[in-house]
């Protein structure tokens, strides 16, 4: 079986999102933050290799401010410098990350903040 392209395993990724992710998406779909629009499970293509393209999925975007938003599970404690090329990557690319740890989210006023405060911040 080939590998799905990038919009089909992200369609896949929707169909499954984490609580976490439900979570947070619907604090932020339907432009609820401040008006921008976020959109889930976004494919961010880097490279294009013999004909098939290298990317990532972000667990959120918002094309406006070129933000990708992150949210980062237990998973991620044992995968820091992998996250941190594929970040490194995203930033060459001119995008912005900020990284949520799932557990923040149990103060949502707080991770809202945060998102506004960014969005606020890129120019």
């Amino acid at each position: 079986m080939s590998d799905p392209t990038p919009i089909n395993r992200a369609r896949l990724l929707r169909k499954n999102m984490t609580p976490c992710e439900k979570i947070l998406w619907a604090n932020i779909r339907k432009r609820k933050l401040d008006g921008f629009k976020f959109l889930r499970q976004h494919p961010i293509i880097y490279q294009v290799h013999n004909n098939r393209p290298l990317y990532f999925i972000a667990d959120f975007y918002c094309a406006e401010k070129k933000l990708v938003i992150e949210l980062d599970g237990k998973i991620h404690d044992f995968q820091k410098q992998e996250d941190t090329a594929r970040d490194e990557i995203m930033e060459s690319l001119g995008l912005h990350v900020l990284r949520i740890r799932n557990e923040e989210l149990e103060n949502m006023q707080n991770v809202l903040q945060r998102i506004v405060d960014c969005t606020g911040s890129i120019r």
